[in-house]
């Protein structure tokens, strides 16, 4: 039976984050090198990223790119960044005919200039779609983006032109690279790790965790949806009581 067909539509989560973990293991494990593993990560991405604006999903942001990973070996660094610029432009006519908006949130001064004028052209050649946004998190980590934030509004309540008591979350939210994006409902990590590393550790204070053992080549689209499907199991509470969700519905 199609797993789609099991779907509550009234209740997809709007937003989706995932940590695709694994490649450089899935390489290991067939006795190849690791960016054997991230090219071959690529149907992943492809087959989740469609399956996603199919059942409803406006927000999907992927961990591509943390900026630990620049500590590994320069060859793969270079490598990873020449895969993403070459993807990217050949992906742009599938993004394009899917209605899907490329979008990027990082350190992005930091990537070397080619990989960064390849991700800008995709970005300007899918800006008129509408049906979901895919961000790419690249060179990124949350407390470097939460240091910023913080020191962005330090300099503006010094200035003058921000009240140290108009502070709130909101405010807060709105200096973050997420801007205008709703929180993730939702976050999947592959590879049977069970940690954050340093992602979206603001946003993803109330998303529902879902880890699976599958390394992310492994991935594809029916365990998107079985994530989904596991979600809509979920009583999602808030802090409130379970009586008390019940009394808000």
């Amino acid at each position: 039976m199609n797993l789609e067909h099991q779907l509550d539509i009234d209740n997809i989560p709007q937003h989706i984050a995932i940590i695709m973990d694994g490649n450089g293991r899935w390489a290991s494990n067939k006795g190849k090198a690791r960016i054997f593993g991230h090219r071959n990560a690529l149907e992943a991405v492809k087959d989740a990223t469609e399956t996603a604006a199919r059942i409803g999903v406006k927000h999907l942001t992927l961990y591509a790119f943390s900026t630990e990973n620049w500590k590994r070996p320069r060859r793969e660094v270079n490598a990873l960044m020449e895969l993403l610029v070459s993807t990217i432009n050949k992906e742009v006519k599938s993004l394009n005919e899917n209605n899907i908006r490329l979008k990027a949130m990082g350190d992005l001064s930091s990537l070397p200039d080619v990989t960064y004028k390849g991700l800008q052209r995709g970005i300007e050649l899918t800006q008129n779609n509408k049906r979901m946004d895919l961000t790419l998190a690249l060179s990124y980590s949350s407390r470097w983006e939460i240091l910023n934030a913080t020191k962005t509004i330090a300099k503006k309540v010094g200035e003058g032109s921000l009240k140290s008591e108009d502070i709130n979350e909101e405010l807060f939210s709105s200096f973050l690279s997420t801007n205008g994006t709703p929180d993730p409902e939702l976050m999947i990590r592959t590879s049977g790790e069970m940690r954050l590393s340093n992602f979206l550790l603001w946003q993803l204070a109330y998303a529902e965790l879902y880890f699976l053992e599958k390394l992310w080549p492994d991935f594809r689209g029916t365990d998107l949806v079985q994530a989904v499907l596991d979600y809509q199991n979920r009583e999602r509470r808030f802090g409130m009581t379970g009586e008390q969700v019940k009394e808000t519905k």
